[in-house]
């Protein structure tokens, strides 16, 4: 089971060895449909779930990239763990989700 926190340290948790930087990108565009459909609900206000659909699942897949990564490089654990996200071209998003790879142990 992999370990992910956002945190330099995991309590109950010794880190035994640092490997290194690990990432996953994804780039995601949204769908000639989801920008009408967002487009309409923002007409009406409030949340443009869509929209907020959209960015859920491309944050989950770069997470799940990040944890791949971790684990091909022997990892067990991810400290640090960030998401940064931005816009190429109009309606085109990067999204990254990084952090430290790290073996621990229990203390």
């Amino acid at each position: 089971m992999m370990i992910v926190a956002t945190t330099n340290d995991l309590p109950g948790y010794r880190i035994i060895k640092t490997i290194g930087i690990v990432r996953g990108l994804t780039v995601r565009s949204r769908s000639v449909f989801g920008t009408i459909g967002g487009a309409l609900q923002s007409l009406v206000g409030g949340n443009i779930t869509l929209f907020t659909s959209l960015a859920e699942t491309t944050r989950q897949e770069a997470l799940d990239l990040m944890v791949r990564h971790a684990e091909q490089m022997g990892a067990n654990a991810v400290i640090a763990m960030r998401y940064d996200g931005n816009e190429i071209t109009d309606g085109i998003t990067e999204m990254l989700a990084y952090g430290t790879a790290v073996v621990v142990e229990e203390a």
